[in-house]
């Protein structure tokens, strides 16, 4: 199936901008919802999920041509269920206000922080996780107690309007609406006067995001990309690693932002490693053309885009390890690829690579490979293999990313009491569990002079009292 990438409902500016001013109104004129309110928002998403989950694997089946519907119902379905589990069984003890100490200096008297919705946020999705990327900032905000408003992906038209339909259904259009269209609908989304927009996707486009948001003042979290590395150590079984990373990287045919990029090897083990992660990418994958479990390129464009940059590097003289069942041309797949020593001014060295293809570099010393990491743009993930705590450290310490997971790939993201976000070029701001709530509530404070205002008491006019106040706080 031909995914055109056209959306069918592209919506008009007016209703764009009608649907925004009732949500701008509605966050301003009526009080904060309350903890039963906002559970019970949270309760009618996972409603819309569990009533309708088969339809939503169909939908983005259909629109990636062929997507595993065990990919869709464990990465996409289970990860937003349980961010609401985590989410329902947390959120009264997360609005609770917060109890901060009062210096000396101004006692008698208390401080709390009140975490208070922001009011209205926009949320961007891209297509590869097109529900994950969409409901789990929508968790986060609703928990908050916020309004949103959704913008998915034109790649994933079936989807998007699903979503639309059915968020109508379950939720009040000023509580939570979607809006679909393609690229100028986007843009006209993200210029809209947010309080606050998550925005995932490429670096490329994050910046135009962050450009158009900056117009208005509107705070952003940018989920971007970047060459995500991995580092095996000399004292880790190659199979086990190799195991990890066909898994990190095959899945959704790694069209997965924290998909593992290339992989940094002892050099004499370089080949090994690369033979064991085809031998392994083939015992998940036995065949590719015709197996459902093996995700398609989502366009023809993105395919192609990859199948260029493959025959570049073999140009150039690269290794090229690949599934003999490749799926080349068929329903826009291309089979798990592995390439030793690609070109260092192609397109696979210096772009996110987005596909099942690894890189496998070599290094001599962990020194070296933590050298070439610090000298590219900060990565969203890192992966360390290594059974041994100061390699580990080493590692941790010696190379900056957005998150981790050692001993394994892509991990980290699925676990709600964690921080999720990149850093620097792949991204800034972080959300999941606590840290999304936080991130898209106001962190309000509040000061409360007790029986007596000693600061009040010493003037002005100043005097003596002030004179000797000034003299001992300045000595503690």
């Amino acid at each position: 199936m031909q995914n055109t990438a056209v959306t069918p409902f592209p919506q008009p500016a007016e209703e764009i901008q009608r649907l925004f001013d009732l949500q701008y109104r509605a966050s301003r004129d009526e009080p904060a919802p309350d903890y039963e309110l906002r559970r019970d928002r949270l309760d009618r998403l996972r409603k819309m999920l569990t009533e309708n989950d088969k339809a939503f694997v169909e939908a983005i089946n259909d629109d990636f041509g062929n997507r595993s519907n065990h990919e869709t119902e464990l990465f996409e379905i289970v990860t937003v269920l349980n961010a609401l589990r985590h989410t329902r069984k947390h959120l009264k003890r997360w609005m609770r206000d917060e109890r901060r100490p009062v210096d000396m200096a101004f006692k008698p008297a208390s401080a709390r922080i009140r975490h208070e919705p922001l009011g209205v946020i926009g949320i961007i999705a891209p297509w590869n996780f097109p529900m994950q990327t969409a409901l789990t900032p929508l968790v986060d905000a609703l928990a908050a107690g916020n309004r949103a408003m959704i913008k998915p992906s034109e790649f994933t038209p079936r989807f998007s309007e699903l979503l639309r339909s059915l968020v109508a259904k379950y939720f009040d259009d000023a509580e939570l609406t979607v809006v679909t269209g393609g690229v100028e609908v986007a843009q006209r989304f993200g210029a809209l006067p947010f309080d606050h927009l998550v925005f995932t996707g490429s670096t490329i486009v994050g910046r135009k995001v962050m450009e158009a948001a900056a117009k208005n003042l509107t705070p952003v979290t940018l989920e971007l990309g970047g060459k995500s590395p991995v580092v095996v150590a000399e004292d880790y079984p190659l199979e086990k690693a190799a195991q990890s990373v066909a898994f990190g990287k095959y899945s959704n045919s790694g069209q997965i932002c924290v998909a593992p990029d290339y992989a940094l090897v002892p050099r004499e083990r370089v080949r090994d490693f690369a033979e064991a992660v085809i031998a392994r990418a083939k015992k998940s994958f036995p065949t590719v053309a015709q197996n459902p479990d093996y995700t398609s390129m989502i366009s023809e464009r993105h395919r192609q885009r990859l199948v260029d940059a493959i025959e570049e590097a073999r140009a150039a003289g690269a290794t090229v390890l690949t599934h003999e069942d490749d799926g080349m041309g068929q329903a826009r797949k291309i089979g798990p690829t592995v390439i030793i020593d690609a070109p260092k001014d192609g397109v696979l060295m210096n772009e996110e690579i987005f596909g099942p293809v690894l890189l496998v570099k070599p290094y001599d010393t962990l020194d070296d490979a933590l050298a070439y990491i610090r000298d590219r743009d900060r990565p969203l993930a890192l992966y360390v293999f290594t059974n041994d705590k100061a390699t580990e450290r080493k590692v941790l310490d010696g190379a900056i990313s957005g998150g981790v997971t050692v001993n394994g790939t892509i991990l980290h993201v699925g676990q709600d009491t964690l921080p999720f976000g990149g850093v620097g070029p792949s991204g800034m701001g972080a959300y999941h569990g606590i840290d999304g709530f936080r991130r898209l509530s106001h962190a309000r404070s509040v000061h409360k002079v007790g029986f007596i205002n000693g600061f009040e008491k010493m003037g002005p006019p100043w005097g003596g009292l002030a004179n000797s106040a000034a003299k001992f706080l300045k000595r503690r």
